[in-house]
């Protein structure tokens, strides 16, 4: 199996990406859409969320409610990611121990966290306030 995604550019440095009977653009200097590394982010993030519905009933929490992440990527002085970290805010109210259990198990489920470099792996913490 594999992942098929075409991306056109006419002019300029905004792209068009289609990805089966979707469209969205991204513009490499963010002026008239989300730029390459917002993209990424909001991937990155996009992907964690059903990692960590499905993370928490493995772990024993059934239900998470809302979630909210919000994702910082800090960048370095060539302006390339340097770090990542994620404040995830839960609807759920969850002690210390079933979050670290459940983020555990969501870094091993969520499929961008494991195409990053290891370096570039969010750091997160978890709040029950969403």
């Amino acid at each position: 199996m594999s992942k098929q995604v075409t991306t056109v550019s006419e002019e300029g440095y905004s792209a068009t990406n289609e990805i089966r009977n979707f469209e969205t653009t991204i513009d490499a200097n963010g002026e008239d859409a989300p730029d390459t590394l917002e993209s990424l982010l909001a991937a990155y993030a996009s992907c964690y969320v059903p990692a960590l519905r499905v993370a928490s009933k493995q772990r024993g929490v059934e239900d998470l409610g809302a979630i909210e992440i919000d994702v910082t990527g800090d960048l370095n002085d060539d302006d390339k990611l340097e770090s990542i970290t994620f404040d995830i805010h839960l609807e759920a109210d969850v002690d210390d121990e079933q979050s670290d259990e459940i983020l555990e198990r969501a870094n091993e489920l969520c499929k961008v966290h494991d195409a990053l470099k290891s370096e570039l792996y969010a750091e997160m913490t978890v709040e029950g306030t969403a």
